[in-house]
């Protein structure tokens, strides 16, 4: 027995968008709604189609839902860490609430919305936590606004819930929203499906099974799976050439610094004109042999080659 990646657009969408009651198991984990505030009934809304990387074929998918109470749930797949994400979770949770408002209407009809991120990537690193300061963000993190003196957390038409799937731990957990990001880890390693996994979870699973999947199902797993890993592989490629971009940035500001600060130590002044000139500078070699004349020049003018200011020009000869 095989299963499909609960990550792949396509497997998400054929559980989450087509089985009310999986679905229903997975806020009611996600949001605590247990008991009395566990989710009844929901009604599929129509979902949004959003660029996830410029150029490429694969596109975030979200599914919609809402419950008796009127409270939206948009809920979604992430799989990459774009500039801005978290920014855009909040836009187009926020563009959910205000839509509701037809002209001519109150206020007071307004209802909740959640927006539910499920993420491969970590949001907010333990290591940056500590770094700054803050206290670390557990895998499953659950957002609103509160009152800052008292905590009061009154203002709850906008909620949001990030479930960051590398802070799974490496035990299998036992209950609750852990074991959906467990699923979602680990499903396409399993050959079979746990006796011991709450209903929900095996009936989940079992719609994962790539055995009940007809031709044209598992072309369109292949096929997503394959855009998937072509997006990985751009932004990969994005992000090395902006990491090494950034280090040769860093490398040449770095020597900029220096020449400055050696000039500042020795108290000679630097024009307007010459600073911008310096600063302008990204050819290593060349602020290599300015930080060597600065070291010694009896102005801050003679660290640069003669002829490189405007003003500075060589005199011809006769």
């Amino acid at each position: 027995m095989a299963f499909a990646d609960l990550t792949n657009d396509f497997v998400f969408r054929r559980i989450f968008a087509t089985h009310p009651d999986i679905l229903r198991g997975l806020l009611d984990d996600l949001l605590d709604r247990q008991g009395e505030q566990a989710i009844d009934a929901i009604e599929y809304l129509p979902s949004e189609q959003l660029p996830l990387v410029a150029g490429a074929k694969l596109s975030i998918l979200d599914v919609r839902c809402k419950d008796r109470a009127g409270t939206t749930f948009v809920v979604e797949m992430q799989l990459i860490h774009h500039p801005g994400f978290v920014n855009r979770v909040v836009y187009n949770a926020c563009k959910a609430y205000v839509g509701q408002l037809k002209s001519g209407k109150w206020y007071d009809t307004l209802t909740d919305v959640v927006a539910i991120s499920i993420c491969d990537f970590e949001i907010w690193p333990d290591a940056m936590q500590k770094a700054q300061g803050l206290a670390p963000v557990p895998m499953l993190s659950r957002w609103n606004m509160a009152e800052r003196g008292s905590g009061n957390a009154g203002l709850l038409q906008v909620q949001y819930a990030f479930l960051e799937l590398p802070k799974l731990p490496a035990r299998r957990p036992e209950s609750g929203a852990s074991q959906w990001a467990w699923l979602f880890v680990h499903a396409p390693e399993l050959t079979e499906v746990p006796a011991d996994l709450p209903v929900v979870h095996r009936e989940a699973l079992a719609l994962a099974n790539k055995a009940t999947f007809t031709q044209e199902e598992l072309d369109a797993y292949e096929k997503v799976r394959d855009e998937i890993q072509q997006v990985l592989a751009i932004a990969e490629a994005r992000w090395a050439e902006g990491k090494a971009e950034g280090e040769a940035a860093g490398f040449t500001r770095g020597k900029v610094s220096t020449i400055l600060a050696i000039l500042a130590a020795r108290s000679l002044p630097v024009s307007t004109e010459l600073r911008a000139h310096i600063e302008s500078c990204d050819v290593p070699a060349t602020l290599d042999q300015w930080i060597a004349r600065a070291t010694t020049a009896a102005s801050a003018e003679e660290i640069v080659t003669p002829g490189a200011l405007p003003g500075h020009e060589r005199p011809m000869a006769k």
